[in-house]
């Protein structure tokens, strides 16, 4: 099971409604699903070229790991060497800092992750959360 287009459309609009409504930098957002394939991508006008790829490998690392890219940025924190070999094995596709968020329905199984890059990492987070939790998802931040 997956995050559907419709579920990922509603995830990215309101993500980036929400990044107006609390004055964000322009933002791009990136829904995969279970199995790392993009669903649905947005970017705003004048969100920087970069942006696309911060935002994929937000989700695309939380989806690797199983976790969302908060913890992924607590644990590249404290154990750097094996961060530096995911890089690696990765193909330099997972971006540990906040941003990537799990989604899971009501009975914990992972339908997807959404990823967000344009403003601060704690602001791209808030702005994928809205957007979770408005297709009636779970959004998972942590482990």
């Amino acid at each position: 099971m997956s995050v559907t287009l419709a579920q990922a459309t509603t995830i990215v609009d309101v993500a980036l409604k929400k990044g107006r409504d609390t004055s964000c930098a322009p933002l791009t957002v990136a829904v995969l699903d279970a199995g790392g394939h993009l669903v649905a991508f947005k970017r705003e006008d004048r969100s920087g070229i970069l942006r696309y790829d911060i935002a994929n490998g937000k989700a695309w690392g939380a989806l690797g790991m199983g976790f969302g890219s908060r913890e992924l940025a607590d644990r590249a924190g404290k154990n750097p060497l094996f961060f530096g070999i995911l890089a690696t094995v990765s193909h330099g596709r997972l971006v540990p800092v906040p941003g990537g968020v799990l989604i899971k329905d009501e009975g914990g199984t992972v339908l997807g992750a959404v990823g967000i890059s344009g403003d601060t990492s704690d602001k791209d987070e808030t702005c994928a959360i809205a957007g979770i939790e408005a297709a009636g998802l779970m959004a998972v931040v942590g482990a």
